[in-house]
C-alpha cells in the first residue's frame, strides 16, 4: 500500500507522465481522505527513512492532517500519532551528533508544524498538557537545557505562529462553534503556558540576539503576533522589553531587516486593544517616545537625511510606530476628563509625540508623510469635537494648531526634485496630487477648529509670496508661486461658504474679504507674468473660480483676457488645451462686460479656429495612456478646441454688441466653416475617410458655437435668457441648412456625421427657435436613416421629446406629417432581432424614449395629432405596441411605462368622470375600448409565466396598472364594475368573494389604497 501511494503521488506530480496515468494517480489520491486507513500509510511514508519525496511528505501530511480535523481519529489514536511525529521531531531536530540527517526545508516544517498544531487543538485541553515543553525542548542540543539549537528553535517558533494562525489570526473565518474552540484554547493557554512562553522568548532573544539574525527575527515576529491576544502584563516583562530596546536601539545602525522587524514587534504589542489609560501605561513602559527620538537621531534618519543613502525603509517604520502611538494617545484623552490622571498623562504624552510625528509628516518622502496622516487626522477631529467643552483641549490645541497647520502648507510645496510637465516624472506627480488632497482635508480639520488661524495663515502665505514676486520677479521659485496660488484655490471653500463672494458690493463673509483681497494682489501683482506653465495654469483655474470678483470689479477684465489670449496660444499641450476650456468658462462668467472688445477677442483667437481633422489610431488602446497623452491625442485635442467655439459664441453675444455686429462676427466665423465643408463634402461621399472625420469636425464646431451664443430654451421657466434677435437666428438657418446638406449627401461612414449633426441638432433649438420647425422633417430623414443602431433613435426621440415641449403652441402642423413615418421607423426599430446584451440593453431604451414620447404628446395636449385623418390608421400599431410593451414581463420599467402611457390616454380621452350618468367620452367609443382593451392588460401581465411577484419593479408595475383602473373607473363607472364582474374577472375563474371584495375596494377606495389592495392581490395569487 506504502509503495502505491507513494507511486501514484509521484506520478501526480510528475509534469511529463502519461496523461492517462496521471488522471488515474489524481482520482486515487483524491480518494485517499475518504479511506479511513490511508492516514497510516501516509503517516509512515513521512517518517520514513530514506526519505520519500517533498511532494510525497507533503501530501502525506495534508491526508494526516484531514483525518485528525475530520475526527477519524479517537484520543487513543491521536496520542499515538503525537508519539511518532514527536520522536520524529526530536529525531531531526534534535540530534545526539552532528552527523545525524539533516532537518526539512522551510515548506517541510511549516507543514509538520501545521500537523503539529492540529494534534494540539485536540489534544492540548486534556491530553497533552505538555505540548509547548516538549516544543522548547527540541531548542537544547542533547544533554543540555540552554537554547542552542538553531534548527530546533526555529522548528519551536514556527510551532507557535502556526497555532497564532490556527486560533487567533482576526482574517480567518471561522464557524460559530471554531470561533469558541479557539478562544477556550486562548483561555487554556493563558492560565497554562504564558509565562513560561514568554520566558522561552527571552531565553531564545538572549542566546541569539548577537549570533544569528533568523532566529531572532523569529522570534521577534512571534513576540508580535502573540501580544495581541495573550496578557501584556504575563509576556511583556521588563527583561523582554530591554531586550527589545536593546535590539532597535544597538541595531539602528546594524541589519536593517532584524531593526524593522524589532520596531514592527513595539507597533503590534501597541496594536493590542486595552482600555486608555492601561494603554498609555504601556507606552510608558516600552519607551516608545524615547525609542522614536533615539531612531530620529541615528545618523541613519539624521545625517543621512538629505543623502541618497537615507534609510526611507527605516523611516516608514518609525514612522508607523509614532503613528500608532499618537492615535492612542488621542483615543486616550478623548476618553478623559479633564484634569483626570488620564488626561493629565494623556496631554503629557501628546505634547512629547506631537513634534516626533511631525519631523516624519514633513519628511521629504511622501511615503513617509503619508504615514502619519492618519494620526494627525485624529488629533484634529479631537480637537474638533472637544475644543469648546474642554479647557484643558483648548489650550493644547491652541497651542498645536499653528506648527501642524504650519508642516501641512510646506508639505503642499513641490520638493525641489521635483519638474512639472516632464513625461518621466507622471507617476509621482499623480501621488503627489493625490497626497495633496489628504493634505487639503487636514486643512479643513484645521479651519473647522480655527478659522482665523487658517485665514491668517493662507492669507499671509498668499500675499507675501505674491509681493515677492512683484519685487524679485523671476528669482521667486515657481513652487513658492504654485504653492500660494494652490492654497489660494483651495480657500474659496471657505471664501465661497456663502454662495459667493459679495453681497450687493459688500464681502459676504470675513474670510470671503481676505479672499477678495489676494484676487487684488493676484492682478495687481501680475503673477500671470510667470512663465512656468504650473503657475499659469493655477492662475486660470482661480480667474475662473473667483468670476465673482470680476463681475464686482470689471475694470480687471481686459488685462486678465490678454493673459489667457497668450495661455490659449502656449506652445506647452497641457496649458493650451486646458486653457481652451478655461477661457471658454471665463468669457461665459465675464460675457456681459465684452462689448467693447468682443471683435478683439475673436480677431485674437482667429488662428485658432482652423479646424484639421486626424484619423484616431485605432491600434492604440487609450486606456493604457497617462492623461497628459490622452490630451495629445486628435479627438481629445478637437474636443478642446470646440471650447474655442462656445467662447467666440458667447464673444459674439455678448451684451453691448448690436445686433448688426453680431451678425458679421458670426458671418466671420461660420463662413470658413461653410467654405471648409463644401471642399470636403465631395471627397466624403466617394468614401474618403479623413475627409468624413472632417465634416463631422465642422459639423460639431457649428453646433457648439451655437450653443456659446445663446442660453436660451424654448418653454423655459427657470431661465433668463431671451432668444436672439431675428437677423442673428436667420444666420444660424443657414449653419442648420449646412448641416442638413451634409447629413442628406454623406452615404459613408453616415454615424459619424449622424452622431456629429445629432449633437448640433440640440443646441441648434437655443438659436433657431421655431424656425428649426419646417426643417423638422429633413432632419427626422437623416437623423432615423435605415442603418441607424437603437441607441441612436432613442437619443433622437429624446432630442423630439425637447423640441415638442419647447414648441408646443406650434409644432402640431409640423407633427401631424411627420408622426406616422417617424413612429414606422421606430416600430422597425423595435421590431429588429436583438443580437447581443449591448444590443438588448438598446432596444430597451428605445422603447422607453418611444413612450416618453408619446406621453411628451399627451402631457403637452397634443393628444388630437394621434387621431388625425393623417394618423389614424397607424393608431392602431400605437395602440398594439403599447399593450404588447405592458405584457412584457423582462422589462418591469418598460411594461410600468406603458401603463403610465395608457393611464393618461384614458384621462385625456375618457371624457368627464362620471358619478350616476352615463359615460361621455371625446372620442367616439373610447369607453368600451378602454374597458375591452386597456383593462385586460392589468391582469395580462401577472399572467406571465415569467413574472416575478417578488420584483420590487413588478410591483411598481402593478402599481400603475392599479392606477389604469381607476382611470377606468372614474370615467365609466358603474358599466365598468359590471363589466369586470360579468366579463373579465369571472373569465379569469376569479371566485365571488374576492370579485366582491375586488370591486368593493376598486369603487370605493382612493388611488393610493387600491394601488396597495392590488399589489397584495397579485402578490397572493402567485403563491
Amino acid at each position: 500500500m506504502e509503495a502505491q501511494v507513494e507511486n501514484a503521488i509521484e506520478i501526480a506530480s510528475d509534469p511529463s507522465a502519461d496523461r492517462t496515468l496521471n488522471s488515474q494517480a489524481l482520482d486515487f489520491i483524491a480518494q485517499l481522505p475518504s479511506d479511513p486507513q490511508s492516514w497510516r500509510v501516509c503517516l509512515a511514508l513521512f517518517v520514513r527513512e530514506p526519505r520519500c519525496s517533498e511532494f510525497v511528505r507533503h501530501t502525506c501530511l495534508d491526508v494526516l492532517n484531514n483525518a485528525i480535523r475530520s475526527g477519524l481519529l479517537d484520543v487513543p489514536t491521536l496520542n499515538a500519532v503525537r508519539e511518532n511525529l514527536l520522536a520524529y521531531a526530536q529525531d531531526i531536530y534534535k540530534p545526539p551528533d552532528p552527523g545525524h540527517a539533516s532537518v526539512d526545508s522551510p515548506g517541510g516544517q511549516n507543514k509538520l508544524a501545521q500537523t503539529l498544531t492540529c494534534l494540539f487543538v485536540c489534544l492540548y485541553p486534556s491530553e497533552w498538557l505538555s505540548f509547548f515543553r516538549d516544543m522548547l525542548n527540541l531548542t537544547a542540543l542533547a544533554g543540555s537545557s540552554g537554547r542552542e539549537n538553531a534548527a530546533g528553535t526555529i522548528f519551536f517558533l514556527r510551532v507557535l505562529l502556526q497555532i497564532h494562525d490556527e486560533i487567533a489570526d482576526v482574517f480567518l473565518a471561522r464557524t460559530a462553534d471554531e470561533r469558541k474552540k479557539s478562544n477556550e484554547l486562548k483561555d487554556l493557554i493563558r492560565e497554562r503556558d504564558a509565562k513560561f512562553i514568554a520566558a522561552s522568548w527571552q531565553e531564545i532573544l538572549s542566546q541569539w540576539r548577537a549570533k544569528d539574525s533568523t532566529v531572532t527575527d523569529f522570534c521577534l515576529v512571534v513576540v508580535g503576533r502573540w501580544a495581541s491576544w495573550t496578557d501584556i502584563s504575563l509576556i511583556i516583562t521588563p527583561t523582554l522589553r530591554d531586550l527589545l530596546l536593546e535590539l532597535v536601539i544597538s541595531q539602528s545602525n546594524g541589519p536593517a531587516a532584524l531593526r524593522e522587524t524589532a520596531l514592527t514587534t513595539f507597533t503590534e504589542i501597541l496594536r493590542k486593544k486595552m482600555s486608555p489609560d492601561y494603554k498609555l501605561e504601556l507606552i510608558e513602559f516600552l519607551k516608545i517616545r524615547e525609542v522614536i527620538a533615539h531612531l530620529i537621531a541615528s545618523p541613519a534618519l539624521a545625517d543621512l537625511r538629505a543623502t541618497s543613502q537615507y534609510d526611507t525603509d527605516l523611516a516608514e517604520s518609525v514612522a508607523q510606530l509614532a503613528n500608532h502611538s499618537l492615535s492612542d494617545i488621542v483615543k486616550a484623552i478623548e476618553s478623559a476628563r479633564d484634569q483626570d490622571s488620564v488626561m493629565v498623562q494623556g496631554v503629557s504624552h501628546l505634547k512629547g509625540f506631537l513634534p516626533l510625528v511631525l519631523r516624519f509628516f514633513s519628511d521629504d518622502y511622501d511615503e513617509i508623510c503619508s504615514t502619519v496622516i492618519p494620526c494627525l487626522s485624529d488629533l484634529l477631529t479631537l480637537f474638533r469635537r472637544k475644543e469648546k467643552s474642554s479647557a484643558v483641549i483648548h489650550e493644547q490645541s491652541t497651542a498645536m494648531l499653528g506648527p501642524v497647520l504650519d508642516a501641512v502648507v510646506a508639505k503642499m510645496r513641490y520638493d525641489e526634485t521635483s519638474s512639472w510637465g516632464n513625461e518621466d516624472a507622471q507617476t509621482d506627480e499623480a501621488e503627489f496630487q493625490e497626497l495633496r488632497k489628504r493634505l487639503h482635508v487636514l486643512q479643513q480639520a484645521i479651519a473647522a477648529v480655527d478659522d482665523t488661524l487658517y485665514q491668517d495663515k493662507i492669507s499671509s502665505v498668499v500675499i507675501s509670496t505674491f509681493e515677492n514676486f512683484k519685487r524679485g520677479g523671476s528669482q521667486v521659485d515657481w513652487r513658492d508661486l504654485d504653492l500660494a496660488l494652490h492654497e489660494m484655490f483651495l480657500f474659496g471653500e471657505l471664501g465661497l461658504k456663502s454662495g459667493g463672494l459679495y453681497s450687493k458690493t459688500k464681502p459676504t463673509t470675513p474670510a470671503a474679504e481676505r479672499l477678495i483681497a489676494m484676487m487684488f494682489k493676484l492682478v495687481e501683482c501680475d503673477v500671470a507674468s510667470s512663465p512656468h506653465p504650473a503657475v499659469q495654469l493655477q492662475y486660470m483655474e482661480i480667474c475662473v473660480r473667483y468670476y465673482h470678483f470680476f463681475d464686482a470689479n470689471p475694470q480687471f477684465i481686459s488685462t486678465t483676457l490678454e493673459r489667457f489670449i497668450l495661455f490659449v496660444h502656449h506652445n506647452h499641450v497641457k496649458v493650451q488645451t486646458r486653457s481652451w476650456y478655461l477661457f471658454a468658462r471665463f468669457i461665459k462668467h465675464a460675457r456681459q462686460h465684452l462689448g467693447d472688445i468682443a471683435q478683439t477677442v475673436i480677431q485674437a483667437l482667429s488662428d485658432l479656429l482652423p479646424i484639421k481633422a486626424e484619423i484616431p489610431d485605432e491600434v492604440s488602446d487609450n486606456s493604457d495612456m497617462s492623461s497628459e497623452e490622452n490630451q495629445q491625442t486628435p479627438s481629445a485635442r478637437f474636443d478642446s478646441q470646440l471650447h474655442l467655439f462656445e467662447a467666440v459664441g458667447c464673444v459674439c453675444s455678448a451684451r453691448g454688441v448690436p445686433v448688426e455686429n453680431q451678425v458679421v462676427y458670426i458671418r466671420t466665423v461660420i463662413t470658413p466653416l461653410f467654405s471648409d465643408m463644401e471642399v470636403h463634402l465631395s471627397p466624403a461621399k466617394n468614401g474618403d475617410d479623413l475627409a468624413v472625420m472632417q465634416v463631422h469636425h465642422l459639423i460639431m464646431a457649428l453646433g457648439t458655437l451655437a450653443r456659446g451664443f445663446s442660453d436660451w430654451t424654448p418653454a423655459s421657466i427657470t431661465s433668463s435668457a431671451s432668444p436672439p434677435a431675428s437677423e442673428v437666428s436667420e444666420e444660424f438657418s443657414r449653419t442648420s441648412e449646412a448641416i442638413l446638406l451634409a447629413l442628406e449627401s454623406v452615404n459613408v461612414n453616415t454615424d459619424v456625421i449622424r452622431a456629429a449633426a445629432r449633437f448640433s441638432f440640440s443646441r441648434l433649438v437655443g438659436v433657431l427657435g421655431s424656425r428649426i420647425l419646417p426643417q423638422l422633417p429633413r432632419w427626422i430623414d437623416g437623423l432615423l436613416a435605415r442603418t441607424s443602431s437603437k441607441d441612436e433613435m432613442a437619443l433622437f426621440m429624446r432630442l423630439l421629446d425637447q423640441v415638442v415641449y419647447g414648441f408646443k403652441t406650434e409644432i402640431y402642423g409640423i407633427l401631424n406629417t411627420l408622426l406616422t413615418p417617424l413612429l414606422q421607423r421606430v416600430f422597425a426599430g423595435i421590431a429588429e432581432p436583438v443580437t447581443g446584451t449591448d444590443d438588448e440593453i438598446q432596444l430597451a431604451e428605445l422603447k422607453r424614449e418611444y413612450l416618453s414620447f408619446l406621453l411628451v404628446i399627451l402631457n403637452n395636449n397634443l393628444e388630437a395629432v394621434l387621431v388625425t385623418e393623417a394618423n389614424q390608421a397607424g393608431f392602431a400599431n400605437v395602440i398594439s405596441t403599447i399593450e404588447h410593451l405592458a405584457k412584457d414581463a423582462s422589462d418591469f420599467p418598460t411594461a410600468k411605462l406603458a401603463f403610465t402611457v395608457l393611464t393618461n390616454m384614458v384621462t385625456k380621452w375618457g371624457g368627464p368622470d362620471v358619478q350616476t350618468k352615463a359615460p361621455e367620452p371625446t372620442l367616439p367609443g373610447f369607453d368600451r375600448f378602454m374597458m375591452e382593451r386597456f383593462s385586460p392588460l392589468c391582469w395580462a401581465l401577472p399572467s406571465q409565466p415569467n413574472f416575478d411577484a417578488r420584483d420590487a419593479q413588478g410591483k411598481q408595475a402593478m402599481g400603475e396598472a392599479a392606477g389604469l383602473q381607476r382611470a377606468i373607473y372614474a370615467k365609466t363607472g358603474e358599466q365598468y364594475l359590471s363589466h369586470l364582474r360579468n366579463t373579465e374577472l369571472s373569465g379569469m375563474g376569479m371566485d365571488e368573494g374576492t370579485m366582491d371584495g375586488y370591486l368593493r375596494v376598486l369603487s370605493s377606495s382612493d388611488t393610493k389604497a387600491f394601488k396597495q389592495y392590488f399589489q397584495g392581490l397579485v402578490q397572493r395569487s402567485k403563491r
